[in-house]
């Protein structure tokens, strides 16, 4: 079996070499069977099969992974692997990739995957209208080529080293070619578990899928039963009452509690999720530096560690690139609690009295509004009035976020710094949160793209990294280890995903009944 991490793809340079990669090893420990209960946050009425809109864990954790399959996956280990993609290679410019497609794979429906589901299933982020998140990946294809049938080869606009882990991204599931509509409307995907019932942001129950591709290396579970909690209360007191046996995002709160329950195992992680307070960088007040520069500086980020994250993660600097990245630039001064810098600034904007409301709800990520809070008593000290104004859980993704001048919201970084900037920070892309638009930042994001020299790749992303902390449009206060919890009667592998919730959100996959 052959394996490739981030590191060792670009230190290759991707230079025609083919990436090969199959599934997990079976262990001798995993065994089929059981009903796996989880309880997820993150659900809304809205929800839908509908890849392209996926934004919080209850769909993420439902879609890639579960009912559908990418072209690649970054595995438990971190490293990239093939999924529905077998292998692929690339020039020596990383400008024209060639992906063989497993074959014998068929959906839910028996259609069988093929080549044109590829293109289709890329095609449909780039539509008139289409409101995907994972536009920015796709619209970097310039040509789009079917060899055979389980054969495809996409040309880029221009070079890209880290490709394939971008086809990973859990928006870019594969949907049967001519059947997309009803496949959105009913869940149709290759995925390991098909869809029983779904009623959005209640309930989804799905069932193994038999002699699927994965038998032997993933999915141990008969049946999946996804259970919408949104309430933070309500959904750690379901895990240690039994009534279900896996939750996300551990409220801190209570964790000593759970800690005490014997039925109860707490598992944590440390990846690249970070907590952002993103301003609107072309609406009044915000679009002014001197007035982002204050309120970076009214921010007590040790105070929200200790009190938010009870100490499950550290202290960030206002860019999205965590410790778990490869060019993570440590060496940034840091930014700190500075009432005399606030202050100066503060003046220099003139301004005046600044009065500014925080749009915020829990659905952001678990105590934002206490966080909200904890700002707003510290900015107040400089002469900083934050109105923090609390929202419905409930509707928040599609209501608040990327509507709002300022909000809270979160990110569960990314394996490569070009797809964390790509998704939030690049020129009119959909998740650009902040409406973040600068020159330079543009310029070097194009440039660190197709560089496939690793030491001027550090370079460009550390000066990336550097203008969001000390000119951006979004405070980002701290990075969150991610703290979930389950039934000890579950196993799982050797090694727990970091590069999202949940196991990489394929605990349906990756976990079993011991």
């Amino acid at each position: 079996m052959s394996q490739i991490s981030r590191r060792s793809l670009l230190k290759t340079g991707v230079a025609a070499g083919v990436l090969s990669a199959t599934g997990l090893p079976l262990r001798a420990q995993a065994k089929k069977g059981g009903r796996l209960r989880m309880g997820l946050n993150g659900a809304n009425t809205s929800d839908s099969w509908d890849a392209r809109t996926h934004s919080d864990a209850f769909m993420i954790n439902c879609g890639h992974g579960c009912v559908f399959d990418c072209l690649t996956e970054v595995g438990p280990d971190g490293q990239l692997r093939g999924e529905l993609a077998e292998s692929w290679e690339a020039s020596a410019d990383a400008v024209k990739w060639t992906f063989k497609l497993r074959q014998g794979v068929t959906f839910h429906n028996g259609k069988a995957f093929g080549a044109d589901d590829v293109l289709a299933s890329l095609a449909m982020h780039t539509e008139e209208g289409a409101k995907s998140a994972a536009k920015p990946i796709v619209s970097a294809i310039s040509e789009m080529k079917k060899i055979n049938d389980h054969e495809v080869e996409l040309t880029l606009a221009a070079g890209n080293a880290d490709f394939p882990f971008l086809l990973s991204d859990y928006h870019i599931v594969m949907f049967p070619a001519g059947q997309i509509d009803e496949a959105i409307a009913k869940g149709i995907g290759t995925g390991m578990y098909e869809v029983v019932s779904f009623d959005p942001g209640v309930r989804f129950v799905g069932k193994r899928v038999a002699s699927h591709y994965k038998d032997g290396s993933a999915g141990w579970f008969d049946e999946i039963e996804y259970i919408a909690i949104n309430d933070t209360s309500a959904r750690m007191n379901a895990l240690m009452t039994g009534q279900v046996d896996a939750v996300n995002r551990v409220d801190f709160k209570t964790e000593p509690l759970m800690r005490a329950n014997p039925r109860v195992t707490i598992f944590e992680v440390t990846g690249n999720q970070h907590y952002t307070l993103p301003m609107l960088s072309d609406v009044a007040p915000f679009d002014n530096l001197d007035v982002r520069l204050a309120l970076k500086y009214a921010v007590d980020r040790n105070e929200l560690v200790d009190k938010i994250l009870q100490g499950h993660g550290a202290v960030a600097n206002d860019h999205p690139i965590g410790p778990a990245n490869q060019y993570y630039a440590a060496d940034l001064p840091q930014i700190e609690y500075d009432p005399d810098k606030a202050k100066f600034h503060l003046d220099k904007s003139g301004i005046g009295e600044l009065n500014v409301d925080l749009h915020i709800a829990n659905a952001a990520f678990n105590g934002a509004v206490d966080a909200g809070q904890l700002y707003q008593s510290s900015a107040k000290k400089i002469g900083i009035n934050i109105n923090v104004v609390q929202e419905p859980d409930d509707g928040y993704w599609s209501n608040v976020w990327l509507k709002k001048p300022w909000c809270a919201s979160y990110y569960s970084g990314r394996a490569t710094e070009d797809w964390m900037f790509a998704t939030a920070y690049e020129a009119g892309v959909p998740w650009n949160e902040s409406n973040w638009d600068d020159p330079r930042f543009q310029e070097l994001l194009y440039a660190g793209r197709k560089e496939l020299d690793s030491a001027k790749r550090r370079v460009i992303y550390h000066e990336m990294q550097e203008i969001l902390s000390t000119r951006g449009s979004t405070v980002i206060p701290m990075y969150a280890n991610y703290v979930d919890a389950a039934s000890s009667a579950l196993a799982h592998g050797e090694n727990i995903g970091n590069n999202f919730q949940m196991d990489g959100s394929r605990m349906a996959e990756r976990w079993w009944f011991s």
